[in-house]
């Protein structure tokens, strides 16, 4: 419900605008004078003013500029007498969103609220998705730069704004609870819960009570009510990872609950309604569940309304050594160790792994090498001991000649930290020529770059 704050002097009319204004469903706020909005301003949550033009003491522009001051967003309608109209343009050049005059049309005044209310949720989106798009990872939490990561922070960004329900894609270990954390926190329900649950994780007798409570003697061992995780998530973001492993029994009870909003506890008689986001998370392809008739069609179609597949860290390998980096301060940092960072042959290693397990496998890996490291470096025979490169499967010439050379010129570039003047003289190459070579396997130097 959005908060309008009435601000004139003539009582009779600051009544009418209130009575109107709460039967179109706004929560409203009046005020007489200039203390008492700016108050009113301070202490609550305010997504529009209505001011008068001329108030007793203060004029309203005065007043708006203030307003502003304390919110810089707080859209400003300025309520004017016919004859002041040339002031009312002059306090729009000032910022306000708009005017209007006395008498005012009830509809037009309801019409003139919701534009302006309109453009200040959009001014708001557009300015989180700029701040998401231009920061370096685009979230805090999420590391990596190459392409197909930027996509997927494009692809949440854009989600983050509507409240449609999302579905992420992606093998074990891409950080698929990670991206929906994300996304929870730059919707407009980050103030809200976010609930998780892995439906992997939990027996399907007690995923019914795990999802939406219980009542009291509902069942042997049921001492006491309890709130289910639907409940918990209302006013938030409800993450449902592993949803491919959900019983078909379940399926349908979660989707009369997504379309229905409300649910009865077990042994309960009285439904509760809920509002919270879904986000649903599997390392398979439900689609290919649905043919299978392991999952129901109609709830893929209610769960998928937006897609985001994230890739695997095999298929994003310019990320690598920034993960690693990072998972090598975050654990010399723990355990209060002075680590340099990683031997080339190690950086080798961990270019041509395949990591089956991803994100989660470079991090464990890098983990125990810290955990075992004598000296200040990271050398190859710490890391994945049992994968030995002279044992890696035969490769296609061309495939082969292209993989040493990317993975030589992220070492390279990496060594140099994104100095490409330095990284040419090492490489014997004019800078000319190795731009061409980064270009050619879309390597950005400035990822390499210490920030």
């Amino acid at each position: 419900m959005d908060h309008i704050l009435v601000v004139d002097d003539d009582h009779n009319l600051l009544n009418v605008i209130r009575m109107r204004l709460e039967a179109a469903g706004y929560q409203v706020f009046t005020a007489s004078d200039a203390a008492g909005a700016q108050q009113t301003v301070m202490s609550q949550e305010i997504d529009l003013a209505l001011v008068d033009l001329k108030l007793a003491g203060e004029d309203g522009i005065s007043l708006m500029e203030k307003l502003n001051r304390l919110q810089a967003d707080l859209p400003v309608i300025i309520l004017t007498a016919h004859g002041s109209i040339g002031t009312a343009v002059e306090a729009m050049k000032k910022g306000a969103a708009n005017y209007l005059t006395k008498p005012f049309d009830h509809q037009e005044l309801l019409l003139q609220i919701d534009s302006a209310l309109e453009k200040r949720r959009l001014s708001r989106e557009v300015d989180s998705l700029r701040t998401i798009c231009s920061n370096k990872f685009g979230f805090d939490n999420i590391i990596g730069n190459s392409a197909r990561m930027k996509h997927v922070l494009e692809q949440v960004a854009q989600a983050a704004v509507t409240d449609s329900n999302v579905h992420i894609e992606g093998e074990s270990g891409t950080g698929k609870e990670l991206i929906a954390k994300s996304l929870h926190l730059a919707s407009t329900r980050k103030k809200g819960p976010f609930v998780a649950i892995n439906c992997a994780a939990i027996p399907e007798n007690l995923l019914e009570s795990e999802l939406f409570g219980y009542k009291k003697g509902a069942f042997s061992g049921a001492f006491g009510d309890k709130k289910g995780l639907f409940t918990q998530a209302h006013n938030g973001s409800f993450f449902m990872d592993e949803i491919s492993e959900m019983p078909l029994t379940m399926q349908s009870k979660l989707l009369r609950v997504l379309e229905e909003r409300e649910f009865y506890p077990l042994g309960g008689n009285q439904t509760v309604k809920v509002d919270a986001r879904l986000i649903t998370a599997s390392n398979k392809d439900l689609e290919e569940q649905v043919s299978q008739k392991l999952f129901r069609e109609d709830l893929y179609y209610r769960i998928h309304v937006i897609l985001i597949k994230l890739p695997p860290l095999r298929d994003r390998q310019e990320d690598i050594p920034l993960l690693a980096r990072h998972f090598l301060k975050k654990y010399a940092v723990e355990m209060n160790k002075n680590m340099r960072g990683l031997a080339a042959p190690a950086l080798q290693k961990l270019l041509e792994h395949n990591w089956p397990g991803n994100v989660r496998e470079l991090e464990n890996a890098i983990e125990s090498a810290v955990a075992l490291a004598l000296g200040e470096e990271i050398t190859e025979d710490l890391l994945l001991p049992k994968y030995d490169l002279q044992t890696a499967s035969i490769k296609p010439l061309k495939k082969a000649r292209d993989d040493f050379l990317k993975n030589y010129l992220v070492q390279l570039i990496e060594f140099t930290g994104g100095n490409v003047s330095q990284a040419a003289k090492l490489a014997g190459k004019y800078r000319a020529d190795l731009y061409e070579l980064l270009k050619k396997y879309k390597l950005d130097p400035a990822n390499f770059r210490e920030k």
